[in-house]
């Protein structure tokens, strides 16, 4: 270890994601000595309450060394394969944004452009019927063959969290590989004079903790790092919700791979299970509905949901001196496409490797915050987007479509309106296939085609588009049951 190498790591947070981020440094970083202090975790910190998670949480358990068997079968997970959106514009039915590939290039020309020239000539078909993912979620099976005589097709599974199960799991395993844990109800920071770096944290009972550097995994309420400066970049402008009411329940009697997302009159409700247990919410405007509206939307099951305030926004600077945010504590998404963990995981990613010396060097710092700004932007991008581009005529659904968007998602917009192209951005949550769901799903149709799809003749485009569509049911038609594959992948990790 170097002279000036962080030598002791001390992580604020009780929930999923300071666990997550104390296994992860310790596993991949094992010199680091690493103390939890755990205090409670907060209603709305969503990243630890959001059962949903995106495909990019089984690449973060590989890193960390679990299997399949620990993270799905011990933890009582479930697969997921993406979200049904129903209602969010009128007239159109409901569509699915899954996790994979919709359609497939015919003669570099991209699938989805073919597929516009259809529509023009009254293609029956929606968009994602293109999708063998999204076949797979609305029939209830799993892909666990490989596709015989075509393309084989991206198919990306999340999972379902039983929260109380992960959450056991990861504290659990951060403590095998040596973590220490402290418990506390409510702590301060010291800070050093000469240059305002953190000395130490107080707790209730009078005891501190010193360390090289700070994690901040404490939910919204960023209890270090608010206390380090600058300004939180407060979103409501672009993202309208700023209420949500979270209930949990026993698990659906019929097990599910897509969430179910539908709109309301002054927001939107999911309907998310895991194998033990359901969770259901309604996020929405309190300047258009009242707690009280929302909660009826419950019936019985209202008297155990909470309603909380969300203040939808970002450090534009996560890490400042040796104080990094992670999760809510460094930014705060409604949890609309279920990216909350996801943003975590990829912060204690880009933590572990890129993490500084003692000195926490201003241009190291620097590098970390402009790729998790781009990374957590582009996600609020993404979430605005389904507001902008809905139908509907309730008062909130106006004010939502006359939103001004962030320069960022005017230029998306603005392209895929012309010619049904999408820019690229290096630090990207959501391919082009997902924006191309919602896009296309809620009736976003661009003015015109790529030239490049002219290539074909109107004949031959239809005829490759019906191709595919075969080839989607043929591939979808003999994968097994889902909640068949669950019962046999318990069996086989228990043998």
């Amino acid at each position: 270890m170097q002279p000036d190498s962080i030598r002791t790591v001390v992580i604020a947070g009780g929930g999923i994601v300071a666990w997550s981020a104390a296994a992860a440094l310790k596993r991949r970083i094992g010199s680091l000595r690493i103390a939890v202090v755990t205090c409670p975790v907060p209603a709305n910190a969503l990243a630890d309450r959001a059962i949903s998670t995106l495909p990019s949480i089984v690449g973060f358990h590989e890193d960390l060394g679990l299997t399949e068997a620990d993270t799905v079968v011990r933890a009582e997970s479930g697969l997921r394969v993406g979200t049904m959106f129903e209602g969010w514009s009128m007239g159109i039915p409901p569509y699915v944004h899954a996790y994979g590939s919709y359609g497939a290039p015919v003669s570099a020309v991209a699938f989805h452009q073919l597929w516009l020239r259809g529509a023009d000539w009254g293609t029956p078909q929606s968009f994602d019927c293109f999708s063998p993912a999204a076949e797979l979620g609305r029939l209830g099976r799993i892909a666990s063959a490989a596709s015989a005589g075509g393309p084989t097709p991206e198919i990306g599974y999340g999972l379902h969290l039983t929260l109380g199960r992960y959450h056991q799991l990861m504290r659990a395993y951060a403590l095998h590989l040596g973590v220490a844990e402290q418990s506390c109800e409510s702590l301060d920071v010291e800070l050093r004079g000469e240059d305002g770096f953190i000395e130490r944290l107080k707790f209730d009972d009078g005891s501190t903790i010193e360390g090289d550097l700070f994690v901040d995994c404490s939910g919204p309420d960023s209890l270090i790092r608010s206390k380090m400066g600058g300004e939180f970049a407060d979103w409501s402008k672009w993202l309208p919700c700023d209420r949500l009411v979270v209930g949990e329940g026993a698990a659906d009697s019929q097990a599910m791979m897509l969430d179910r997302v539908a709109a309301t009159p002054a927001g939107w409700r999911w309907n998310s299970s895991s194998p033990s247990r359901s969770s259901r919410g309604v996020a929405y405007s309190s300047a258009h509905s009242s707690g009280e509206e929302a909660l009826g939307q419950f019936g019985a099951a209202g008297a155990d949901a909470t309603d909380v305030t969300i203040r939808q926004g970002a450090w534009p600077e996560p890490w400042v001196r040796n104080c990094v945010a992670i999760g809510d504590a460094a930014a705060m998404l409604e949890p609309l496409e279920w990216a909350n963990l996801h943003l975590a995981h990829s912060q204690i990613d880009r933590l572990i490797s890129m993490m500084p010396g003692r000195d926490c060097a201003t241009v190291e710092l620097a590098e970390y915050n402009r790729q998790c700004t781009a990374e957590v932007e582009r996600v609020r991008d993404f979430i605005c987007m389904h507001y902008i581009t809905a139908g509907r005529d309730e008062p909130f659904w106006k004010d939502a479509a006359e939103i001004d968007p962030p320069a960022s998602l005017a230029h998306s917009l603005s392209l895929f309106a012309d010619r049904g192209r999408l820019p690229y951005y290096e630090e990207e949550t959501f391919s082009r296939d997902s924006w191309l769901a919602v896009l296309l799903g809620q009736g976003f149709r661009p003015r015109r085609t790529d030239p490049l799809a002219d290539i074909l003749t109107p004949e031959d485009a239809e005829r490759e588009v019906a191709r595919y569509g075969d080839f989607v049911r043929a591939f979808v038609a003999p994968q097994p049951n889902y909640t068949d594959y669950m019962s046999n992948l318990r069996q086989r990790s228990f043998q």
